[in-house]
């Protein structure tokens, strides 16, 4: 897991505490919004990862 889709997770999860609490659905909705982006990161470097390892294993 790389440390800037962690941090977009973590960010997330936070704005949308923060959101919830003080019934700002903007703030909420933009603490999804961020946590979904950290997962796609995450989801993406995992296939970056994959492919770079079907291609080692290649050469």
């Amino acid at each position: 897991m790389s440390i800037e889709s962690k941090e977009d997770m973590i960010k997330g999860k936070t704005n949308q505490a923060v959101g919830k609490a003080s019934g700002n659905d903007k703030q909420e909705l933009k603490g999804k919004a961020q946590e979904a982006i950290g997962k796609a990161k995450e989801r993406v470097d995992e296939t970056v990862d994959k492919v770079a390892e079907k291609i080692n294993r290649k050469n």
